[in-house]
């Protein structure tokens, strides 16, 4: 069923350059993958989408989860166009897409999570903490910012992952930040943090972070 989506998803792109690079996009977070990261996410309620893309793990994520209402940003706006085309010949109704630049995102309004897949290391690093800091304004007490990233160890892991980063996207600066790194970034900026291992037969460091915005104290 959900292996159905997703080959869904895929035809709806009709470029073929990019239906490439979703088959690629869903190989290397395949839906078990998608799986672990979505049991974090709510059944129910807005979902923010930081660097969305094509919209693929958007569009995902709305269709596996009826209830929940998805904003996909992204700042490259054919992106955004093929992404909204994408949810119209899927039917999704549950997800909408806004070409806006992450980097300058602001808070405009509560969401009960959001999350951020393989973006950190695509932006420059003076402007993470400073969203970081945004997006836990924008979330509940208990609310859940998931950020999946990939980790600086093991060395060749990195390398391999360097190399198909910049195969898929020559032009984007690539700057990985380690497990310790992220985790201290996510707690300066109000977060209790957790890592979720991410076991995978390929050579990727995927780790997941779990950040939780702390409970109000009675």
């Amino acid at each position: 069923m959900r292996a159905d989506i997703i080959r869904r998803i895929i035809a709806a792109y009709d470029d073929p350059v990019v239906r490439a690079y979703c088959w690629a996009r869903f190989w290397i977070l395949r839906q078990r993958f998608l799986d672990e990261i979505g049991q974090y996410l709510p059944e129910s309620g807005p979902v923010l989408d930081i660097g969305c893309g094509f919209g693929l793990f958007s569009l995902y994520y709305a269709a596996t989860g009826p209830g929940r209402f998805i904003r996909g940003v992204d700042v490259n706006a054919r992106r955004i166009a093929l992404a909204r085309r994408a949810a119209a010949r899927l039917g999704i109704d549950n997800v909408v897409y806004e070409e806006a630049d992450a980097r300058a995102f602001k808070g405009d309004g509560e969401v009960a999570a959001a999350y951020m897949l393989d973006i950190v290391h695509h932006i420059p690093p003076d402007t993470v903490p400073p969203l970081l800091g945004r997006l836990h304004g924008c979330l509940p007490p208990g609310g859940v910012l998931l950020v999946k990233d990939v980790d600086t160890r093991p060395a060749p892991k990195r390398w391999f992952t360097w190399a198909l980063d910049k195969l898929m996207a020559p032009r984007t600066p690539v700057r990985y930040w380690s497990a310790e790194e992220v985790a201290s970034a996510l707690r300066a900026a109000g977060f209790e943090t957790r890592r979720h291992a991410m076991l995978d037969f390929l050579p990727y460091p995927h780790v997941l972070y779990i950040a939780t915005k702390r409970a109000r104290r009675p």
